[in-house]
């Protein structure tokens, strides 16, 4: 989920309807209660965000303090109607992770958010969760010490899992990371088969089922049961 910030109702909107022609989920907030949903929204709703587009406002530098007092993992961006480098600095200064010039397409802001997150983990070529070790160079997992085949889809997806593990991630998020924005030959709600066919697998081989889901925010990689 993404979650948009400005003065203009017609800004957030905009944006929006852009994430949800893409199937993403967002939300629209004016300055004025910003503050207060980062501050009241519960610690588990606040992993389903993606990224804070912060947009024109006139207290926004501070925004960045706000966000990272309650969610450590979502970039930060900032979007301007102009460029300026005394703004842009500033902006850096007060801890965004990237400044953008509007008008951005909503495909830009998932691309530059995706490359963000990747550098925050380093391009790992493996990452261990709990009793799971997800390579990303095409090779099986290995699931409580030990080899384990699954099919490709099954695979991309716990990939995709383990990448933003911790994380609420939705259905639509899958699918388009799995099959792609632009694909409409494949039903999104295949999705819920290859979950549930990986959950399966994952929950005998580790002995408990590492994915959590929870209904509107979508499923998690655990670490550890419980």
């Amino acid at each position: 989920m993404f979650i948009i910030v400005d003065d203009r109702e017609i800004v957030t909107s905009g944006y929006a309807s852009g994430f949800e022609r893409e199937g993403i989920s967002s939300l629209g907030l004016p300055p004025d209660e910003f503050s207060d949903w980062v501050n009241t929204t519960p610690q588990d709703e606040l992993t389903a965000v993606d990224a804070f587009l912060i947009g024109d406002c006139e207290e926004r530098s501070t925004y960045p303090r706000i966000i990272r007092n309650r969610v450590r993992q979502a970039p930060v961006l900032a979007l301007n109607e102009k460029t300026c480098l005394e703004q842009t600095l500033e902006l850096f200064a007060a801890g965004v992770d990237d400044v953008l010039r509007k008008p951005i397409h909503v495909r830009e802001i998932m691309a530059r958010v995706g490359a963000i997150r990747r550098r925050a983990i380093k391009d790992a070529d493996d990452m261990q969760v709990g009793g799971i070790r997800v390579y990303f160079d095409g090779r099986d997992p290995v699931i409580a010490g030990e080899e384990y085949a699954l099919p490709r889809r099954e695979r991309r997806i716990l990939e995709f899992m383990a990448r933003n593990h911790g994380r609420r991630v939705t259905k639509t998020q899958i699918y388009n990371a799995v099959y792609g924005i632009s694909n409409e030959d494949v039903d999104e709600s295949v999705v819920e088969s290859h979950i549930s066919k990986l959950r399966k697998k994952l929950k005998m081989q580790l002995g408990y089922d590492p994915i959590e889901s929870v209904r509107f925010l979508g499923y998690m990689l655990k670490k550890e049961e419980g």
